[in-house]
């Protein structure tokens, strides 16, 4: 890792706006740690040089005319589900083969916006569908930690893998992602790094290949809590484009850090200590709570009686609204086309050759709960437990709680191709289980790095929030952050 990619984005902005550095001369130190580590971490599936050089350079004449924007100038990596004019865009899957739109999502557009520069794109899950970045199209993406003593490859975590591993490993400076499920908080917290996803909302979903319609939200992964906040007011607008967006202003996030937590009142619910939890996650937690409470914060004991609904209840709504969403890759106008004996066969054949297994796993099962005779049976007995999920959150946050405290996963990362997980996709569903319920409440969580575990791997908390409240959030992860300090794996790559 190069001095100047081990820069954090506040850190690179105050030296690029002191014409210390030059922003050119960041994208290519980023260009150089790329070329010498992708082929073994698989973070990128499209790296972008020549593109990425000529946005450095006018970001370096912005800089010079005194124009510079909030990102002049700081190169990014882009989740590869994020649409980009004329660059890859394919969601990890085959079926997008080729896909190059013509339009810019309105998240990467309002960072271009702010003078970021694109690296390239970042490997992730197919169609954003796992929770390990082993169902991507070009391979898994390798977690740039490792076990102490141990060779042993590890998953990133999921859906934002190569966005985490990318951030970890100093191949980014930033990294967008998206979270359905928790595919900004897993991964975080399987890599030392932070992310979060905000309010559903917060962020246009518009040019953003669709999961989850009522689920996804996009938001950063980024080395420590001042970067994501910093990403995050860029990445939030309003959108006239997507009537899910939400318009209200967007705070100054960065502003909050360091404020006192006196008088603040933390949950912790009691429904979060689940079976089988390993002794290290629960001594994380008591440790994070140790740690608010120092900070002035008082800690309360509260109940979210229905959270062992939730995961069941997301693995309907989520392949329901999966196999909607999907039904649109069927080989005519882009992407992959598997020609057939008339229009019927070719349908068959493009989506059999161009899908992977757990994409087509969650069709399948996303068409069978909306199917005539189980849709009020599942999908919508699971729509009714959902609003019974948001409605524990809301008692919490009407009794007084500013935030909630919960572990962001049930363990450290695992080995790729883990054989125990790979034979039972429930197991693989369970690494969900402490962050679905945000997203089914629409609510923003951000996951922190809070320690090791004895194998020497990243462990990461959760704080839930409540909806359009990032900024509490974000206060409260800096104190933990600046009690159990940064974490950066030792190099091997």
């Amino acid at each position: 890792m190069s001095e100047l990619t081990s820069l954090t984005i506040a850190e690179a902005r105050r030296k690029l706006r002191a014409k210390e550095i030059t922003a050119l001369e960041l994208t290519d130190a980023y260009i150089s740690a790329i070329d010498a580590a992708n082929e073994r971490l698989n973070a990128y599936v499209k790296v972008t040089p020549d593109l990425a050089r000529v946005m450095a350079r006018k970001s370096d004449e912005r800089i010079a005319a005194g124009t510079a924007g909030e990102l002049e100038g700081i190169p990014l990596g882009i989740k590869d589900l994020f649409a980009t004019v004329g660059v890859h865009t394919q969601a990890c899957s085959h079926i997008l083969d080729g896909f190059e739109p013509r339009y810019e999502s309105t998240v990467t557009q309002n960072l271009w916006d702010d003078g970021a520069v694109m690296l390239g794109k970042l490997n992730m899950d197919e169609f954003a569908m796992g929770s390990s970045n082993e169902t991507s199209y070009y391979g898994p993406v390798i977690n740039p930690w490792r076990a102490e003593g141990s060779n042993q490859q590890l998953v990133p975590g999921g859906s934002s893998g190569g966005s985490a591993a990318a951030v970890a490993a100093h191949l980014c400076a930033g990294a967008t992602a998206t979270d359905t499920g928790g595919s900004i908080r897993q991964p975080a917290a399987f890599t030392g790094t932070v992310g979060i996803k905000p309010t559903y909302g917060r962020c246009s979903r518009w040019g953003t290949v669709a999961f989850a319609s009522s689920l996804d939200q996009a938001g950063p992964i980024a080395r420590d809590v001042r970067d994501a906040a910093i990403l995050l007011k860029s990445m939030a607008s309003v959108d006239a484009k997507d009537t899910t967006s939400v318009d209200l202003p967007v705070p100054d996030y960065e502003a909050v850090l360091g404020q006192s937590l006196k008088g603040m009142k933390i949950g912790i619910p009691n429904e979060y200590r689940v079976d089988g939890m390993p002794e290290e996650i629960e001594t994380l937690w008591r440790q994070g709570i140790a740690w608010l409470k120092d900070a002035g914060a008082e800690i309360v004991d509260i109940s979210l009686p229905h959270t062992k609904y939730a995961l069941p209840a997301y693995y309907i709504v989520a392949p329901a609204e999966a196999s909607s969403n999907l039904a649109r890759y069927d080989g005519v106008r882009y992407g992959l086309r598997v020609d057939g004996k008339d229009i019927v066969d070719m349908y068959e054949k493009t989506r059999a050759a161009g899908f992977g297994q757990e994409v087509k796993r969650r069709i399948m099962i996303g068409t069978y709960v909306l199917s005539a005779g189980y849709y009020d049976a599942y999908y919508i007995r699971a729509q009714k437990v959902r609003t019974l999920i948001k409605r524990d959150f809301e008692l919490a946050f009407d009794a007084g709680v500013d935030a909630i405290l919960t572990p962001a996963t049930p363990s450290s990362a695992f080995g790729v191709a883990d054989e125990n997980l790979a034979a039972d996709p429930v197991k693989m569903y369970l690494n969900d289980i402490f962050t679905v319920t945000v997203n089914m409440a629409g609510l923003p969580g951000i996951a922190v790095p809070a320690g090791l575990d004895q194998k020497g791997l990243p462990l990461g908390l959760q704080l839930i929030g409540k909806a359009f409240d990032e900024e509490t959030l974000f206060k409260t992860a800096y104190v933990i952050e600046q009690a159990a300090g940064k974490f950066t794996p030792a190099k091997w790559w």
